[in-house]
């Protein structure tokens, strides 16, 4: 059966069901810019804390950091970041637009949107110049006398200027990594896709220091590392592929790169770039700052600068991924269904808890009391408003995996149904077990039903 997700289809669940909103909508809106409900909060949590979990937690060899948003403007200075960190645009004089200029052939006429900027009379563009994408503002109580500094484009800086400190205080070695997760901002000429791009984005990035004859295989290895981690949290592998940069697409910094790409409705774009950095950003801010940033043996006496293999994810466009990878469509009992089928560890709510007859004193009494039991150790939703089939189709759009049902049955003899969401298949257990049952379901392995 052919895919039944549409960005659309996305847009409109995220919010229809509250993961996502434009902002500032009252004011009327800001471009690419989006607030999170409470089941995107949840949902981006959990694949933060998937994330965190195979770079820092289940690994000896990476560290966690947090820098700074703001830094010295001198680090942007050294990493190329203030003269060469621009894309080139084009204004129409016409229709008022603006363009990238190397995108040109993707763009729609303000004025006429069958046609491409300058395929008409009317159309009027400027000759191309480059644009800085970093965001500037100031430091300190007077603008005109204040040092200019800029929101940071990305998290990776933040990491090599505390190459030092992390080495020496956290008693690592080459190879080790520094991983991080942040905000970064970029002032896009051409954001758009819904959260694809966007102004204000989450970066979960990772710089791992490697012996410079060791970098070709550390590349390959994270290559196929953060592959995996995607399949094992439910993305179909027909919908990945590893592109490797051609020579002119590669960025000053790398030697070598391969985007991770995703088939999302829009086609196959990145979700996320693994690059060997090697040996630039830690030269450039030894050459900048006086300090060395190198890696010295106590033992041997080895002096050397490591090079950098950086697995660099959006997460935002992860979360865009597992939404479009998850999202079905089905008939059931003549009725259609939409279904997240999300992997249960990144699923924003575990579990709900629903009494069949919402009037039934004694059965809401039940289902309060397993909804607190349960609530102490998984994401778990009391629902009792509007007809039971009706419940079960909002638990299934927020990609509940699993439903827990107090009937009148449970009052005779303690047990209670349990709805899994994707088979719809139901087994009854006894209430005492459910928390244990629950769990276990939440750690067994789990392969998307879907096919491809």
């Amino acid at each position: 059966m052919a895919d039944a997700v549409t960005m659309d289809k996305i847009v409109s669940l995220c919010r229809r069901r509250g993961f996502v909103f434009p902002s500032s909508e009252i004011y009327g809106g800001l471009g690419s810019s989006y607030d999170y409900g409470h089941y995107g909060v949840l949902l981006k949590e959990n694949v933060k804390a998937r994330w965190l979990e195979a770079m820092v937690q289940e690994r000896e060899d990476i560290v966690a950091l947090d820098s700074s948003i703001i830094l010295h403007s001198a680090v942007w200075e050294a990493s190329g970041h203030v003269g060469g960190f621009t894309d080139p645009l084009v204004d129409c004089r016409a229709c008022k637009l603006r363009f990238r200029a190397d995108h040109l052939d993707a763009a729609q006429c303000g004025n006429r949107p069958s046609k491409k900027p300058g395929e008409t009379p009317d159309c009027d563009l400027t000759e191309a110049r480059h644009f800085n994408l970093m965001f500037e503002t100031r430091v300190g109580p007077v603008e005109e006398s204040g040092s200019r500094v800029y929101l940071r484009p990305e998290t990776a800086q933040g990491i090599f200027i505390n190459f030092k400190n992390v080495a020496q205080l956290a008693r690592r070695k080459p190879p080790f990594g520094i991983a991080q997760v942040g905000k970064s901002f970029r002032n896009e000429i051409t954001p758009g896709n819904f959260i694809f791009r966007t102004l204000e984005f989450e970066q979960m990035e990772m710089e791992f220091f490697v012996p410079p004859a060791d970098a070709d295989d550390w590349y390959r290895y994270w290559i196929d590392e953060r592959r995996d981690w995607y399949l094992r949290l439910g993305i179909r592998e027909s919908h990945l592929r590893i592109r490797p940069h051609d020579t002119d697409e590669l960025s000053h910094y790398s030697t070598a790169t391969s985007d991770i790409e995703y088939l999302y409705p829009i086609g196959w774009s990145e979700l996320e770039g693994i690059a060997n950095r090697g040996a630039y950003d830690l030269t450039a801010h030894t050459e900048a700052s006086g300090t060395r940033l190198e890696w010295v043996d106590s033992q041997s006496g080895e002096r050397y600068t490591p090079y950098v293999i950086e697995p660099a994810a959006g997460l935002n466009r992860s979360m865009l991924a597992f939404l479009c990878d998850a999202y079905d469509e089905e008939i059931v009992a003549e009725r259609e269904r939409t279904v997240l089928r999300l992997h249960p560890q990144i699923a924003p709510v575990k579990a709900a808890v629903l009494p069949l007859i919402a009037r039934d004193a004694e059965m809401v009494a039940r289902a309060r009391r397993l909804y607190e039991e349960l609530r102490r150790f998984a994401a778990v939703e009391y629902d009792d408003n509007s007809q039971i089939g009706r419940r079960y189709r909002r638990q299934d759009e927020i990609g509940t995996p699993f439903a827990f049902t107090i009937d009148e049955q449970t009052l005779e003899d303690d047990t209670v149904t349990i709805r899994d969401r994707d088979s719809l298949a139901q087994e009854r257990i006894s209430i005492a077990r459910a928390r244990e049952h629950l769990l276990d379901r939440l750690a067994a392995p789990w392969l998307t039903p879907k096919t491809d």
